[in-house]
């Protein structure tokens, strides 16, 4: 961004000032003069839509010199300032800021300060074109105070962009960002379309400029240059296309597609090089430095066609030094094509290295994200299981104490969202993981119609709180239980419900669950929820399912929530070979709902592995085994001790690995659990230490350090077997078992 000027003032001005500020009706007079200086001016915007600058200039040299026998200073002063920005808009910005100080030095104290405004404008976006920041912030801040000062809404946007351009090439990108976007409302109201194209470009420009760069900003910068290009096609400024090629190949560098920026940029090189050769030969008739090559041709013409008529008359040096002389001229404007063509080139190579350089510490600012990323998610992981360990324990045991009937409900709910609660975390804390499809799915038996029961039940307080009424329509002929992944349906129908509640208010929320075919020991069921509520309107619907989405800010603030529900619903389903879908109008609610397959179990085949599966564990085997606790918790250290009591095991309990070690090496020990996050050294290192002087005893992690990337440090240490906080008891004990067993035949 450093090495192009930004463009787009170029063209917005010319035109503003051109088209705008013409008012032949206000000047036209009985007064020839007059009428005269007005005819000049609208021949200069002719000759200027036409994009013949150099005799626009000369309508409007001869427009001042009209002015100057009328002795009018407000028709002076109008004719200076349409010379100043049409000598911008060329890019002959010292000619141009000499214009402006010669139009504001004609105004006197008593003319009125709007044109004040204008000529401080004028020069303060020809400061941004020199790079002298501070006096355009001083120009334009002069024009602003009496634009506001007249409440002058209308003129003050064109400001309002100045500033965000200046920002912008202060990188300033939020002022910029806010100077652009409090303009762009006023260009669409009053159908300014040459400025509303430039400040959609410019916010493009600016969205990409910010670092690190975002999907969000990307997209945002992609979507300003989609409206900005459906208005060029409608409203085409040449300028503002030719700018349009390099801010697309922004857009694509951000977005990886290398090829098509090189194309863009191309583009942009190449337009921009004919503008400028352009602009260039303006700039030299007006000097007088440079005739026009077409000129020298027809006196060349000229001078053969005398030559034919009279040879003896003509003088064969003059000839040739008139050759000569336009040899050099051509020559000379060659070279001068040639040496932009290649300071253009140097750029363009110069924007692709600044662009990789940038590329590059974008790519490396985005490793270190995701490390901090890692490293973020693994802490919070181990905070968030700890808590929820003592949640799970602590109702396990509760429910082992033989509760009140009306109380089994309440803890078979509280064990439910324990649950829940745990694979949400899970998903949540690993949301990568789950996108890219590696969360594996399990096979269980399990209640459907239980299952939904449980989830109802837990958001039970969310229906009263909202006075809603919520109905399970339930098919009948569907058998009792299925096999499946039963914690991920519970995510999808919790996530689902709770929206519903959470959108309705004084309303009714409907579940249904029916067949939709049967073949073999597969059966495909078809789940609804729908809702009376809000609902969402057709423009946020595609959106809706994305990470961190709502319908609006206003729902945001009004309900509450993260939006990850659905997103997390739209991953769960597709790893279910499903898909959500939605139906929705505004006021009038939404239903949800989505097909899955599940495997078909008879209840004597379910009644038979649930025996089984208990009758894995011998209970007895626990009897009078000593076992060491590690664990700084005193909590977790309350309800391991507890579980493992029950069951008839001596239980000893340590807080720190090195008094850990010095047990070990002291006592004879069945089973050591060891925690992985200690004061003092980590259990790992514990680990390590006691495999020094014993290789026999079995040590098992308990941890809730999430194990997926630490299996291969886990074993390396010396662990024998890991279980993870929270456990479901059965496992845990499962677990003990093997490794008692193992240890008895080995004995």
């Amino acid at each position: 961004m450093n090495f192009v000027k930004n463009h787009l003032l170029l063209t917005y001005l010319f035109l503003l000032f051109f088209a705008l500020n013409l008012q032949a009706q206000e000047e036209v007079t009985t007064d020839t003069i007059l009428n005269q200086v007005v005819q000049l001016k609208e021949s200069s915007l002719s000759f200027s839509l036409k994009k013949d600058f150099s005799n626009a200039l000369k309508e409007l040299n001869q427009a001042y010199r009209v002015s100057v026998i009328a002795d009018r200073d407000s028709i002076k002063y109008d004719v200076k300032l349409r010379i100043a920005e049409l000598h911008y808009y060329i890019k002959n910005y010292d000619k141009a800021n000499v214009e402006v100080e010669n139009a504001l030095n004609i105004l006197s104290d008593n003319e009125s300060s709007s044109l004040f405004a204008a000529a401080y404008f004028l020069k303060g976006i020809i400061n941004l074109e020199q790079g002298d920041l501070n006096s355009a912030e001083s120009n334009l801040a002069k024009a602003d105070r009496i634009y506001v000062d007249k409440n002058d809404e209308k003129e003050r946007a064109n400001v309002l962009l100045g500033l965000g351009i200046l920002e912008l090439k202060r990188a300033e990108y939020n002022k910029a960002l806010n100077y652009l976007d409090a303009a762009l409302p006023v260009f669409r109201k009053n159908s300014k379309y040459y400025q509303l194209i430039a400040t959609l470009l410019s916010k493009a420009e600016t969205l990409l400029a910010i670092t690190p760069q975002n999907s969000n900003n990307i997209k945002a910068a992609q979507a300003a240059y989609n409206e900005a290009k459906s208005q060029l096609n409608t409203y085409p400024v040449e300028r503002l296309e030719i700018d349009s090629y390099r801010i697309a190949s922004q857009i694509d560098a951000a977005n990886g597609n290398t090829t098509s920026a090189m194309q863009n940029l191309e583009k942009f090189a190449n337009a921009q090089s004919k503008n400028y050769r352009d602009h260039y030969s303006v700039i030299a008739i007006d000097a007088k430095e440079t005739p026009k090559i077409a000129d020298l041709e027809e006196k060349l013409a000229l001078q053969e066609i005398e030559m034919e008529k009279d040879q003896q008359s003509i003088n064969f040096i003059k000839y040739t030094t008139g050759l000569s002389v336009a040899l050099i001229v051509i020559l000379s404007l060659l070279t001068l094509s040639l040496y932009k063509n290649n300071n253009l080139r140097a750029k363009a190579n110069n924007l692709l290295l600044d662009k990789n350089t940038e590329l590059q510490l974008s790519k490396e600012k985005a490793e270190q994200a995701s490390l901090a990323k890692a490293q973020f998610l693994s802490t919070v992981t181990h905070e968030l299981r700890t808590p929820l360990y003592a949640v799970t324990g602590l109702t396990h045991l509760l429910q082992e104490e033989d509760p009140k009937p009306n109380q089994k409900e309440h803890l078979n709910s509280l064990k439910f969202s324990g649950e829940y609660l745990l694979s949400l975390i899970n998903n949540i804390l690993d949301l990568n993981k789950l996108e890219a499809n590696k969360v594996e799915i399990e096979h269980t038996t399990f209640n459907l119609k239980k299952r939904i029961n449980d989830v109802l039940i837990a958001l039970k307080k969310s229906a009263v709180d909202k006075n809603n009424k919520v109905t399970l329509e339930f098919d009948s002929a569907l058998p009792e239980k299925l096999i499946g992944d039963s914690v991920k349906l519970s995510q999808v129908l919790i996530n689902l419900i709770g929206n519903s509640l959470k959108f309705t208010q004084n309303g009714f929320v409907t579940v249904r669950v029916n067949k939709i075919e049967e073949k073999g020991d597969r059966i495909m069921l078809h789940f609804e929820i729908e809702d009376d509520g809000v609902g969402i309107s057709k423009k946020k619907q595609d959106t809706i399912f994305e990470s961190f989405s709502q319908a609006s800010l206003q729902v945001n603030r009004k309900f509450g929530g993260t939006g990850l529900g659905l997103a997390i619903v739209k991953n769960l389903l597709e790893l279910m070979n499903s898909k959500i879908n939605l139906e929705s109008q505004l006021g009038k609610g939404s239903k949800f709902w989505f097909n899955i397959a599940f495997e078909k179990v008879d209840q004597q085949g379910f009644d038979i592995v649930k025996k089984s599966s208990k009758a894995l564990i011998n209970y007895s085997l626990f009897e009078n085994k000593n076992i060491l606790v590690v664990e700084d918790n005193k909590i977790n250290q309350m309800i391991t001790r507890k579980i493992l009591e029950k069951n008839r095991i001596i239980c000893q309990v340590v807080d720190n690995g090195l008094d850990a070690i010095k047990l070990i090496e002291e006592n004879d020990f069945d089973v050591v659990l060891m925690d992985i996050h200690m004061p003092g050294i980590s259990g790992i290192e514990a680990t390590k230490r006691v495999r020094k002087f014993d290789l026999d005893i079995p040590i098992v992690a308990l941890t809730a350090v999430t194990i997926d990337e630490n299996l291969d440090e886990f074993y390396k240490a010396g662990f024998n077997d890991i279980i993870p906080k929270p456990f479901k008891t059965e496992e845990f004990f499962e677990k003990i078992h093997n490794i008692l067993r193992k240890k008895e035949t080995k004995a």
